[in-house]
């Protein structure tokens, strides 16, 4: 993100983070700040154009909604005019209250906060299915046969994965930061390089030399094998019915690629250079 927003010289980046003292090189400026310290909040605003904002859903303890709402209040006191927060569909309106994928419906609900804050230009961008997942937390397993592979409860016959190299997200922020005109009033830009169903996923790897094979299973199932693999079966589950963006976002991509100034990354081409060999996915 800092990279991204750097290149060029047209801003001046201050990144914020709990522990200044270890990333002193990150950014021009380096500023202690924490959202779940309101009091940090204003002096690492303080003079800011513009802050991207982004809270995890994922650390342990973390309330993205008291987050979100105290950091939109203290750039809105310190004058702050481009507020670009990183969102996600609201899968539970998107399928009428079916799935409950917590990840994605808290910070959806955040964006209206956003919108009544009054800032003079907002706009939300969206992180896709990120390829890396497929080497991290969703990477291929040793099957029984001795193969790696996936077991999942998806249909890998629907095409309903939106996927992208989160890396290329900060194009699409430093994009929308330096065209307001454009993309500062409400827009939402999400991430896509590919659209694919998981068969599609495999077929382009093996392409690449690689063996991987996938093995569906039920929800229930899947729901025991991990801390949290219930949340997991019921996002697969919300992407089969509705698609990761959970409609035909096509001129949003659109208009965040122009915004971006680019296209972004094939997932072969991602695979290319990112996927572990077979030898090292033990």
């Amino acid at each position: 993100m800092v990279r991204a927003l750097q290149v060029g010289g047209q801003f001046k980046v201050r990144a914020l983070t709990r522990s200044p003292g270890e990333h002193r090189e990150l950014a021009d400026e380096v500023v202690e700040a924490d959202l779940d310290r309101p009091e940090t909040l204003k002096a690492a605003f303080d003079g800011a154009h513009g802050i991207f904002l982004v809270t995890n859903f994922w650390e342990e303890g973390a309330d993205e909604l008291k987050q979100a709402t105290t950091a939109v209040r203290a750039a809105k006191e310190a004058g702050v005019k481009h507020l670009v927060w990183s969102t996600l569909p609201d899968a539970e309106a998107v399928s009428g209250g079916k799935f409950h994928v917590h990840h994605f419906t808290g910070k959806a609900r955040i964006d209206r906060i956003v919108k009544e804050a009054g800032f003079a230009y907002h706009t939300f961008v969206i992180a896709p299915f990120f390829y890396q997942n497929l080497a991290g937390i969703l990477a291929p397993q040793e099957q029984e046969d001795g193969t790696l592979g996936w077991v999942l409860p998806l249909d890998p016959t629907v095409r309903c994965i939106h996927m992208g190299d989160i890396r290329e997200l900060g194009a699409i922020v430093a994009g929308a930061f330096a065209q307001p005109q454009q993309a500062g009033h409400g827009e939402y830009l999400p991430l896509v390089g590919d659209f694919m169903s998981f068969n599609e996923i495999i077929d382009t790897l093996n392409r690449q030399g690689r063996q991987l094979s996938f093995k569906q299973v039920p929800k229930e199932v899947f729901a025991t094998f991990f801390p949290g693999a219930a949340e997991v079966a019921d996002m697969l589950g919300y992407f089969e019915a509705h698609t990761y963006l959970g409609k035909n976002a096509q001129d949003e991509i659109a208009l965040a690629n122009k915004i971006a100034g680019k296209q972004p990354s094939k997932l072969s081409t991602w695979a290319q250079a990112q996927f572990p060999p077979k030898a090292s996915m033990a």
